[in-house]
């Protein structure tokens, strides 16, 4: 069934959101009409809180921005929803009463927050030349930190400026030689920091092949030289390309080039990061769940207006609270993670395509009849990679089978909606987990900011190495200047501190069903610890070294 906004606007033709949706039948509950919503027969409806062990639990109150109802991709007041990192929020479903039916046929109830990554403020070097700038996922945040869309008129601005900015690096030396496409590039981290101070002692912006780290797409090695007192980063390469939306890929893979922003953050964040990893999270305020509870009560039906009604839903639940931890909250690396989180979000709630056959919405794959499981499924993305090969003398390391898995569980909830217990998880979350984590891959190569997620996690990944196992020590290597921020300063970016719930919604025969929340979490340090040795690796190390050139960064 068609997925509709009360603008009646089809889901497939408006783009997608989900991370962590949650169905309570509470007609099927074993206490209906105690779980804190009108008793009658049964308003429908969401609510969002909070029960994560990643971040504290729901935050006071906080000053929010005005709420605001914003544009998406033109379109006026488009439904969004976001959270972050293990986080859950609730949702309730009930029957509705025969009027309500008759009044909402073919509308559905979900609570979603709008999300937008916008444009560095450049600092410093980072000017990049019409290059360095990176609208993250296509969103954007405003100077309150209300999140948006980008419009695709600017996008398409952004696309069309870079593509020139490229055409002219691209004939100059030495940008135009990271053109050809290898297996195995190899960038000394020394001389990548000479090149920076070269930058900063002129004043001059960083090159973009200096930004884009040679045009490395991944990392897959790490090798350390003690005698040259070098860390070499290895990875395949290509030249870069600009894709439709004004994103910095490869362009024989499709996959976003590495940028070196992304991987000072790493360093700078890493050691704060190692208790409670790298997350982020949307939370409803205590006070938005009561009053939100408290109309849901009075509401027993859906009024002659029922724009009027859901925009009293919105209001209620008020602004949310934006959480972003292990990295700064105004830092690229945490807009990337917002912004795969958003698009998680869109994509399951059906507000726009996957661009895939083998991914629908989570809401299509929900069947009319239900579940009878008072719980509440909530969906997050965890990282995981394969044990990192390394040679016996911890000189050598192999990062492999990195990949993106979504996964759910159930939390049982009381009337005050806080959590209560766990329970198995709904089977159509896990088919659905199931299938976006099979064909995460696939869904990157459509959507870059998936692939720019793995690429963040590859950089904490190669910090966390660094850092906890001390190889700058070991390698003789000073790399101070990259760790701190007086000397390099990085662009900020505003940070997201509220997003305005909108609601929207989708009937499928008398259920409604409604999703709030999802997330993105994970935790370098454990796999930076998981390592096995190996035989292989360490002759990869020998023939990089002797393949590096007397001058010159990096190299094929």
């Amino acid at each position: 069934m068609a997925h509709r906004s009360r603008f009646g606007q089809s889901a497939e033709s408006r783009g997608s959101q989900n991370a962590e949706q949650w169905l309570w039948n509470s007609k099927n509950s074993p206490n209906p009409g105690t779980n804190g919503f009108a008793a009658a027969e049964g308003v429908q409806v969401a609510w969002v809180l909070r029960s994560d062990s990643y971040a504290p639990r729901l935050q006071p109150p906080q000053v929010m921005a005005k709420d605001k109802r914003i544009s998406m991709h033109g379109q006026p007041e488009i439904l969004k929803s976001n959270t972050t990192c293990r986080c859950s929020r609730g949702v309730g479903s009930y029957s509705l009463s025969t009027a309500w039916r008759q009044a909402c046929a073919g509308l559905v109830v979900a609570t979603s927050l709008a999300w937008a990554v916008g444009l560095a403020h450049a600092q410093g070097n980072f000017g990049g030349g019409g290059l360095g700038a990176q609208a993250v996922g296509g969103i954007s945040i405003d100077a309150e930190g209300i999140i948006q869309n980008l419009d695709p008129k600017a996008l398409e601005a952004l696309a069309a400026t870079r593509r020139t900015a490229l055409a002219e690096a691209a004939a100059v030396e030495p940008f135009g030689k990271i053109g050809k496409p290898t297996a195995l590039r190899k960038v000394s981290l020394k001389r990548l920091i000479a090149a920076i101070e070269a930058s900063a002692a002129t004043g001059q912006p960083l090159p973009p092949e200096v930004l884009f780290l040679g045009g490395l797409d991944r990392i897959t090695h790490l090798f350390v030289d003690p005698e040259g007192h070098d860390i070499l980063l290895a990875g395949p390469a290509d030249k870069a390309a600009i894709d439709p939306a004004g994103n910095i890929i490869a362009a024989a893979s499709g996959r976003p080039l590495l940028q070196l922003e992304d991987l000072i953050v790493a360093l700078r964040a890493i050691d704060g990061a190692r208790a409670g990893g790298i997350r982020c999270s949307i939370d409803p305020t205590l006070e938005g769940i009561t009053k939100l509870q408290q109309f849901l009560r009075n509401q027993k039906t859906i009024g002659p207006n029922p724009d009027t009604t859901l925009r009293s839903m919105e209001d209620a639940l008020g602004s949310q609270l934006v959480t972003v931890g292990g990295v700064p909250a105004d830092s690229r690396f945490a807009r990337v993670m917002v912004a795969a989180d958003y698009r998680m979000k869109r994509i399951g709630m059906g507000l726009e395509p996957s661009g895939i056959p083998e991914l629908p919405s989570y809401l299509a794959m929900v069947p009319s009849g239900g579940s009878s499981a008072a719980s509440l499924p909530r969906f997050w993305l965890e990282a995981t990679y394969d044990p990192i090969a390394r040679d016996p003398d911890e000189l050598a390391y192999h990062i492999a089978g990195r990949r993106m898995k979504c996964l759910t569980e159930s939390d049982l909830v009381g009337k005050d909606g806080m959590q209560r217990g766990k329970a198995p998880g709904d089977a159509i979350a896990v088919k659905w987990c199931a299938a976006m984590t099979a064909h995460y891959e696939k869904l990157a190569l459509r959507q870059p900011v998936f692939s720019e997620l793995l690429n963040c996690v590859d950089l904490a990944v190669v910090a966390a190495l660094i850092h906890g196992r001390q190889l700058d020590h070991l390698a003789g290597l000073d790399v101070s200047m990259l760790r701190d921020a007086r000397r390099l300063p990085l662009p900020t970016y505003e940070a997201a501190t509220t997003v305005p719930t909108v609601a929207s919604g989708i009937k499928k025969g008398s259920r409604w069903i409604v999703s709030a929340s999802g997330g993105v979490q994970f935790q370098p340090w454990g796999f930076a610890s998981s390592t096995n040795e190996s035989a292989t690796v360490a002759a990869t190390r020998t023939a990089s070294l002797a393949s590096r050139p007397v001058d010159g960064w990096w190299w094929d």
